[in-house]
């Protein structure tokens, strides 16, 4: 059978046409390049022969070079002596053209005196170097009595102590923070003996005591606010007994400044000041600190009354309410990556503030400095530089012996 005959649209054999049309154009062009409008070279293929007939631009003339200080719209001009001038009259470079131009204009400064050396002690005769920690030791009590002279020929005169407490002596409540014999009251009464002119303070805080690993008690899962401050107020007291001269609350509980003040004050210990950790925030910076103390929360976390490192409107209000409780001086932890809260305080309060250099801080400098990437000393020094910049009064660092050797080194 024969199969009908497709009838093709006039639309359909157009568009043939049309593509017919194009092939016999771009032949027609291919032979006309290989015959005589390029050269006839062995191994060129069409579209190259193609190419190499296309007219290129005549190269431009190169473009005058520009004077900045000729035109109607010159940046710069010249002055009486026929010097390049920028005509602009306050000019702060002035201030920094010298050494001692910067430091009669500098507007901040550091000193061994803004320097609070921390100390981890224990109730052994062996020092421990603390791994995540390099430089830092567990001292045992005549070991700390050397430090603390080491630290006052460099200049520095205050320092807090931290205690590595045996397990044995660990509970819920607590109880061996107020024991008059246990190892800080030991320590305060030392130190107070052997270097009187020494500033001492103490750390009061439940965690270094407490079988749970929290700065509070422990009831129910829950850490508890009114009951941890009775414990508190006995370790202050404790403490202030034996002849401390600061006491610094690190425990974050509502209202126990102004309990501590009372109750320093009711026992006759008017004078003994008060450091109120106010703007303390539930950091991932403390990791190597708790390795110093072996303190670390035994469940959950710090989080329920310890600060939201989102928030800076609470950090206010912490620490007005602290020097509306008595606190004689409010401290900001961490430092560096809260200069800002720093700020904020030292605007809402007239009160000094402490800043504290914490351990994770100090670890990352320190391993930086070992693999070669930054200048230790000078790394170091800014970032104290930057805490006084902020509005702190004191600054609380484990490199302050180090620095303030390093101070004394830049004055002579």
């Amino acid at each position: 059978r024969l199969e009908p005959k497709r009838i093709r649209s006039s639309s359909a054999k157009g568009e043939e046409t049309s593509k017919m049309g194009v092939c016999v154009l771009l032949a027609a062009v291919l032979t006309a390049v290989s015959t005589g409008f390029a050269p006839a070279q062995s191994g060129l293929t069409a579209s190259t022969r193609l190419a190499a007939t296309i007219e290129r631009p005549a190269p431009t003339e190169p473009a005058e070079e520009y004077a900045p200080t000729v035109g109607e719209h010159a940046p710069l001009t010249k002055n009486n002596r026929g010097e390049t001038w920028l005509p602009q009259m306050v000019r702060p470079r002035r201030n920094r053209k010298s050494p001692g131009m910067r430091a009669m204009v500098r507007e901040t400064s550091l000193s061994a005196a803004n320097l609070l050396q921390p100390l981890f002690i224990h109730d052994v005769d062996d020092v421990v170097a603390i791994g995540s920690m390099p430089g830092q030791s567990r001292h045992s009590l005549p070991s700390m009595v050397e430090e603390v002279r080491k630290g006052l020929a460099a200049g520095v005169r205050s320092f807090v102590l931290f205690p590595k407490v045996e397990d044995d002596l660990k509970s819920n409540y607590g109880e061996e923070a107020y024991n008059p014999e246990g190892l800080v009251p030991r320590a305060v009464a030392l130190i107070k003996e052997e270097c009187p002119d020494a500033v001492v303070v103490t750390d009061i805080a439940l965690d270094p005591y407490s079988d749970q690993g929290h700065d509070g008690v422990v009831i129910d899962g829950k850490i508890v606010n009114d009951l941890t401050i009775e414990q508190l107020c006995k370790q202050a007291v404790s403490h202030a007994r034996a002849g401390a001269d600061v006491v610094a609350p690190s425990d974050m509980m509502d209202g126990r400044i102004g309990a501590i003040r009372m109750a320093l004050d009711a026992e006759g210990f008017t004078d003994v000041s008060i450091i109120a950790y106010s703007a303390k925030y539930a950091s991932a910076f403390y990791g190597p600190f708790r390795d110093a103390l072996d303190s670390h929360p035994g469940f959950g976390d710090k989080k329920t009354y310890q600060q939201d490192p989102a928030n800076s409107r609470e950090a206010i209000l912490e620490a007005t309410l602290d020097a509306s409780e008595g606190a004689d001086m409010l401290m900001v932890k961490p430092g560096m990556p809260y200069l800002d809260i720093i700020k904020g305080i030292r605007d809402a309060v007239d009160i000094p503030i402490a800043a504290y250099h914490v351990s994770g801080e100090y670890a990352m400098l320190k391993a930086a400095a070992q693999n070669g990437w930054i200048d230790e000393k000078a790394v170091v020094l800014e970032t104290l530089l930057c805490f006084r910049r902020a509005g702190a009064d004191v600054i609380l660092t484990y490199y302050a012996t180090t620095a303030a050797e390093w101070l004394k080194e830049q004055d002579v």
